[in-house]
């Protein structure tokens, strides 16, 4: 007879999701607190020097307008790591490695106003930065 093993369930995290209105209305019953709106702000670059700049212009706008500024914080940086080989056919020991690091940096911005949000949109950004949106 085939022998049975025993198979151990993992508990897993349960994914994030924001909250819709009638859950937000429940949490904000229980809690006292009504949930605020936020504005979202995630940054990725290649260079850290080109991300902080960017992260300290977009600070300097909510500022500007009155707005209450979490951030920004800084994610774990995402190495990608990449080996070729040198040659092409017979010598396959001769490899090169090569590294390419991201820049992550979160910015929430409390109780936008659409002042702030044209004022994002209208804003210059270098090269190199992704900037995502989120509210």
């Amino acid at each position: 007879m085939p022998v049975k093993k025993a198979v151990k369930k993992i508990p897993t995290a349960k994914p994030s999701r924001t909250l819709d209105k009638t859950e937000a209305k429940k949490t904000e019953e229980k809690t006292g607190e009504a949930l605020k709106p936020r504005l979202r702000i995630k940054l990725r670059a290649y260079d850290h020097k080109i991300i902080d700049n960017s992260a300290r212009q977009i600070i300097d706008i909510a500022t500007r307008y009155g707005a209450e500024i979490v951030g920004p914080i800084p994610l774990p940086t995402e190495t990608l790591k990449y080996t070729v080989n040198r040659s092409s056919f017979i010598h396959k020991d001769a490899r090169e490695q090569f590294e390419m690091r991201v820049h992550k940096r979160i910015i929430d911005i409390l109780n936008p106003n659409p002042d702030i949000l044209e004022a994002l949109r209208d804003m210059n950004l270098p090269s190199g930065v992704d900037i995502n949106l989120k509210i």
